[in-house]
């Protein structure tokens, strides 16, 4: 039972001076919170972080555990660099039947419950899985007005009945989850479940928590503090954690 945690990415949409992942927020990197999730996870064999060629700042703000490595494996997108973690795991001698929960290093909200929650719901599915939640609001497809092309206009509504809104982490079998990878076109990959779902495979759906938010933008810093210190003094947020 593997982590994976994808750690190379820019964060572009969120400007500073650097990457979102290591971003200051309740005492210590994004990233660093993410990573103590699963640490606390007797259940996972072992955590990987995969960064850039050059990245210094991980070892900095990442603690030294003996279940914690640091690969420089990063892409050129996120399904790169996955595919080369998984390669990376396979040279180390992980089997094609060991599991391999991939994450983002951004959802740094994320609890050793809800991971815990993952596993059992998966470890003995023919697939594998994925947390996520159903879609609670109205969804809007829109498109540009005529007239005024900077103005974004309602095209139509999106019926929401069996619409979900994926989360990490997401679990599959080494195995699997690499011939996923390197037999599709990384075009239209968002996450490994759609891989997954290229090759004929169905998923299972999580029920996940409304807490497991993802840092994109500013105001999610504020959000994801306040959540961080929450679970940290205990306090169990609505809707959080669903088993």
């Amino acid at each position: 039972m593997h982590a994976l945690i994808p750690c190379a990415g820019s964060g572009a949409r969120l400007p500073g001076d650097v990457p979102k992942q290591y971003r200051q927020l309740a005492g210590a990197a994004v990233v660093a919170h993410t990573v103590r999730a699963f640490l606390a996870c007797q259940q996972v064999t072992s955590v990987h972080v995969l960064v850039q060629a050059g990245d210094v700042q991980a070892r900095a703000v990442l603690p030294n555990h003996p279940r914690l490595r640091i690969h420089e494996a990063g892409g050129a997108t996120r399904s790169l660099t996955v595919l080369q973690g998984l390669r990376g795991l396979q040279s180390q001698g992980a089997g094609e039947q060991d599991w391999v929960l991939v994450h983002d290093a951004a959802r740094c909200c994320i609890t050793p419950q809800a991971i815990v929650v993952l596993i059992e719901a998966c470890r003995h599915d023919a697939v594998g899985g994925l947390l996520a939640l159903p879609l609670p609001d109205t969804l809007k497809q829109a498109a540009a007005d005529a007239h005024a092309p900077q103005t974004m206009r309602v095209a139509t509504t999106i019926p929401r009945d069996g619409l979900w809104l994926a989360q990490t982490p997401q679990m599959f079998r080494l195995g699997t989850l690499l011939t996923a990878l390197e037999q599709r076109a990384q075009a239209g990959i968002t996450d490994e479940a759609s891989a997954v779902e290229r090759i004929g495979l169905r998923p299972k759906l999580v029920l996940g928590s409304s807490s497991n938010i993802k840092v994109t933008f500013a105001d999610d810093l504020m959000l994801a503090e306040s959540l961080i210190t929450m679970h940290a003094c205990g306090v169990t947020t609505p809707g959080a954690d669903h088993a």
